[in-house]
């Protein structure tokens, strides 16, 4: 059985979708006590571990739980700090103990952004809290590994769902003759959620050890998604206004040249291959029904079309 510990995010549901699907078993955890039932146990990592046990049937772990926002992070370093890392540490520590394998979700702030599709072997190199984080945590269970332990990380860039909200808030406005504000200083190398969560199961199930990393082949800017959605659906390019995130207050970190990763071993080890960012984005909202990513013809859909 697979248990992924806060696995009522939105990957993690996919996630567990996803599972149920193969016919395997898993488990969530949830650290809001309103949610708990099923097969959805409670864990709040705010909390001590002392008294918490994994599932003795269970043979992997994923780790979904953090505090993500980079804003969150960076006025609360300390708090979010003793979840993301101690926290964070002292889970994996207790799972490994139990003989379970680690997959931990990272991400592409572990880096600065200066370098389009960085290397998995690349010395990290944070600029937002929440990148110092995650890459103090890689660096720990990286030594977990050099022990020989069973642990994988995997770094994520954007990852976008049918659902997206921003997407879907900017139509509505566009449609009711509104305008839009995009910033033109912040992009994406967008995945979609099912492609990741393809690649999340395929390292449960093999137990796969070492860091992988997943994004898009190029980034695009919100400014040049919100051009994208304008012409879609027939509305003035006027309604989109130009704006600057760093101006708008976004926390440190928000605004990398590049959010690509080199995504060649998940590629390498189980043909996992994004397609061009407006595949990604304009398919799953646009269109009735989202595509399907295992059909070769996915990529050719709309040319061109994070």
């Amino acid at each position: 059985m697979f248990l992924l510990i806060g696995g009522d995010s939105e990957i993690g549901v996919a996630t567990i979708r996803h599972l149920a699907t193969q016919n395997m078993p898993a488990l969530a955890t949830t650290r809001r006590p309103e949610r708990v039932g099923g097969r959805i146990e409670l864990l709040d990592l705010s909390r001590p571990l002392n008294h918490w046990e994994p599932p003795a049937s269970a043979s992997a772990a994923c780790i979904f739980a953090a505090v993500s926002r980079l804003a969150a992070c960076a006025i609360e370093p300390e708090a979010s700090a003793f979840i993301n890392v101690e926290q964070t540490l002292a889970l994996a520590a207790r799972l490994l103990a139990r003989g379970l394998y680690v997959l931990f979700m990272s991400s592409n702030q572990v880096f600065d952004g200066s370098v389009a599709k960085i290397g998995a072997d690349a010395p990290t190199c944070p600029v937002s809290e929440y990148g110092r984080q995650k890459a103090r945590t890689e660096a720990a269970l990286r030594q977990y590994m050099d022990r020989g332990a069973p642990v994988g990380i995997l770094r994520l860039a954007k990852v976008v769902s049918p659902d997206m909200k921003l997407m879907h808030g900017w139509i509505d406005a566009l449609k009711a003759g509104r305008s839009i504000r995009a910033f033109h200083d912040m992009r994406m190398a967008p995945a979609p959620t099912e492609m990741v969560v393809r690649a999340i199961t395929h390292l449960l199930r093999d137990k796969v050890c070492g860091i992988f990393q997943f994004s898009g082949p190029r980034d695009v800017s919100y400014l040049e998604i919100g051009y994208r959605l304008a012409k879609r659906i027939g509305a003035a390019p006027s309604r989109v206004e130009r704006v600057s995130a760093i101006e708008a207050g976004q926390p440190l970190g928000a605004t990398p040249c590049h959010t690509t990763l080199d995504s060649s071993a998940l590629r390498g080890h189980y043909g996992l291959i994004v397609p061009d960012a407006w595949v990604v984005l304009e398919t799953p909202i646009l269109q009735s029904s989202a595509p399907d990513w295992s059909a070769p013809e996915a990529t050719n859909r709309l040319r061109p079309r994070r």
